[in-house]
């Protein structure tokens, strides 16, 4: 039995993406449940799956996940057969602290510039926060891709959790028109490409749901 991953409005939420591109890529079997934001029954259909009463959450027959890194967690156990995670120790562990640096940390650009999937690109000025992040988000990124990333066109070569939990700062930088040194939009470019990406971005552009605090001029 596939395991069923519980997400909210794919325009907006940026940890449902987190561990679905993760699952899509990695041709990892599930079923999609899509709780739309906004409304008022939301969260007492969230929490039918989520004790916290937040999207993502993961079950897997008896099993029950939620947050996006505990999920992405989860998947590299199950699945240890999928380099969810860089095989070799020093890159998995810058991985697994840029993950954990995403999760904890940016919160000048996630708070100024909220994930739109549908958004038209067009440039929008950035706070001295937002744009400290974005510094330091070049800086990581420089830093993953010149010690791990010769072998691909992702953080550490090959497309793995780390790439994941930075998709929606791509989308962020992409629509919000966020000036970036050319090696940037290189990995912007190449995530945007991902068949995952690609399927995600069909799914919310479908969608009708409209949130008008997330709708940014």
């Amino acid at each position: 039995m596939p395991m069923t991953l519980v997400i909210a409005n794919k325009a907006y939420s940026s940890w449902s993406l987190r561990p679905w591109i993760l699952m899509r890529h990695f041709n990892i079997a599930f079923d999609e449940i899509v709780i739309p934001l906004g409304r008022e029954e939301s969260r007492a259909e969230i929490l039918l799956h989520s004790p916290s009463g937040k999207c993502p959450a993961l079950r897997d027959g008896g099993v029950s996940v939620w947050e996006s890194l505990a999920i992405i967690e989860y998947l590299a156990e199950r699945h240890p057969d999928c380099a969810i995670w860089p095989r070799e120790k020093a890159a998995r562990a810058q991985a697994r602290s840029l993950a954990a640096e995403m999760h904890s940390g940016f919160v000048g650009l996630r708070a100024h510039l909220p994930m739109n999937m549908r958004r038209p690109v067009r440039r929008f000025e950035l706070t001295p926060e937002a744009a400290a992040d974005v510094a330091r988000l070049e800086q990581a990124f420089a830093q993953a891709r010149k010690e791990f990333g010769d072998g691909g066109t992702f953080l550490f070569g090959d497309f793995c959790a780390a790439d994941a939990m930075f998709a929606p700062v791509v989308n962020r930088l992409h629509v919000y028109d966020v000036a970036v040194t050319p090696p940037t939009r290189a990995y912007m470019d190449a995530m945007m490409a991902l068949p995952a990406w690609l399927a995600w971005s069909a799914d919310a552009a479908a969608e009708e749901w409209i949130i008008e605090k997330y709708e940014r001029a």
